[in-house]
């Protein structure tokens, strides 16, 4: 693979991939995790730093991560600060795809190609090495277990695996519970990653009301807490029709 440290989109992506299936755990909500992973991966790297709720560029210089690089440029042209929710909210879905044709490239994984039904074409992503992932478990159920404060990388990995939903696949059933609970406890171990959990959360909230239809009340221009009401929720990407699932790539 040529590399010895994978960057944190790379390691989420990792921990969703389900082994046995060559499918994603929470594919609606990964891509938000990717983009926020994005943020946490450049904070890490010293490009952005968070502005009370928003990012704020610090250092232009690429990374020579092509994918990382994109996203900071994107970020500059900016040219102000940004709110963390608007950006893993906005218009940049794919990430999944984009960060499973980049493991297949260096090597972290490699394509299936199939057919459900016989009839629609599936493509399935199988680890080629299995101790990768499990050495990116590894490091969570570390600190779940011995409650040492981990490292801002783990920690920041801890809070977007909660936020994305990743719990429940990770710590399955009544026995997981308690893990599930420590692995949610762990975002407050890195601001950055904390600050880009929530955001993801908030996300994620709006896309539950958005189904609600009508006009708003007169005067009524934010939801509690000063947070726009409409916002968040136009960058949240739509439940696939079950049909075409198939037709898209590690669901």
């Amino acid at each position: 693979m040529g590399r010895s440290r994978r960057t944190l989109p790379e390691e989420l992506l990792l921990l969703a991939l389900d082994p046995a299936t060559g499918t994603t755990a929470q594919p609606q909500s990964l891509d938000l995790g990717l983009a926020g992973a994005q943020l946490v991966e450049l904070a890490l790297a010293g490009r952005i730093a968070p502005d009370g709720d928003r990012i704020a560029v610090v250092v232009p210089r690429p990374t020579g991560d092509p994918t990382l690089d994109c996203a900071l440029e994107l970020l500059r042209r900016r040219g102000a600060p940004v709110r963390a929710v608007h950006w893993i909210g906005g218009p940049r879905l794919g990430l999944r795809q984009t960060y499973l044709s980049h493991l297949e490239r260096c090597g972290m994984v490699h394509a299936v190609a199939g057919q459900m039904c016989g009839v629609l074409p599936t493509t399935r992503y199988q680890a080629t090495d299995n101790e990768i992932s499990r050495e990116i478990r590894a490091r969570l159920d570390s600190a779940i277990r011995t409650g040492v404060p981990p490292d801002p990388r783990t920690a920041a990995l801890a809070a977007l695996a909660h936020a994305v939903g990743l719990g429940k696949h990770l710590y399955p059933g009544n026995e997981g519970r308690s893990s599930r609970s420590r692995l949610r406890d762990l975002i407050r171990h890195d601001p950055m990653g904390g600050l880009v959990a929530h955001a993801v959360m908030d996300v994620q909230s709006g896309a539950a009301a958005q189904p609600r239809r009508g006009p708003a009340p007169a005067g009524r221009q934010a939801a509690p807490g000063g947070r726009p009401a409409v916002e968040p929720a136009r960058g949240v990407p739509m439940q696939p029709h079950r049909g075409s699932m198939a037709r898209a790539v590690a669901h």
